[in-house]
This record gives C-alpha cells, structure tokens and sequence, in this order.
C-alpha cells in the first residue's frame, strides 16, 4: 500500500499556503478541479514533462493517510498512459506534508530528486 504520495510545488505556492494552513492546488489544479498528485514512480517524469525550467521547485511528500481521512476524496484516476495517478478533490492541509525538499536544477532546466522508496 502507497503510504505517501508527491506533490511539486514552487516555492511561492508553498509558501502561501504555509501562511493559510492549505494547500488550494498550482494553477493547473485549480483548473482541473483537483490537486494532482505522483507516486515515487511517476513524481521525476511529472517533474520532465511539467516543470521543465522551473528553478525554484519543491517536492512535497504527502501522508496518503491523512489525505484519505479528508471529506474530498483521494481518487486514483488514469492518466499519462493510462497509469493510476492519485488526485484530490479538496483542499490539502499543511499538516499532511511529511518532507520538503528543494529540488536543485541543472544546466538543461531538469531537476536532481533524491533516491525515493517505490511503494506496492
């Protein structure tokens, strides 16, 4: 069972919802209707195919437990490929995020992650 999931965020976006308590979504979220979340899995190509360029990105580890205890649901839903990627239909709380860790660019706009645990 995935215990957590992976959210990136700019600095700022994180930083705003510090101040709040939540997390209302990036731009793209709040267009979509939900936050978009990766597993340890799918969090480096999200990073490639979405944020490309972006100097000041964080990941955020999220507690799959806390989210799942939320009134809006956490759904895994198909998405790139058909892959299940896990989105949530509310707001998320500043208190389920486990880790924070900047995410360092290279010459070429990719980002460095650290080793992540793959999860069943």
């Amino acid at each position: 069972m995935v215990k957590r999931i992976y959210k990136l965020a700019t600095r700022d976006q994180w930083a705003g919802a510090r101040e709040t308590g939540l997390f209302l979504g990036a731009p793209v979220d709040l267009a979509d209707g939900f936050i978009h979340f990766s597993t340890a899995a799918q969090v480096e190509e999200t990073a490639r195919k979405h944020f490309r360029g972006v100097d000041d990105l964080l990941l955020l580890a999220v507690s799959v437990d806390q989210l799942s205890a939320l009134d809006g649901p956490l759904k895994w839903e198909p998405s790139r490929g058909g892959a299940l990627f896990p989105h949530l239909y509310t707001s998320m709380p500043v208190s389920a995020v486990l880790e924070e860790i900047a995410l360092p660019i290279d010459e070429e706009g990719f980002h460095a992650f650290p080793q992540l645990q793959q999860e069943e």
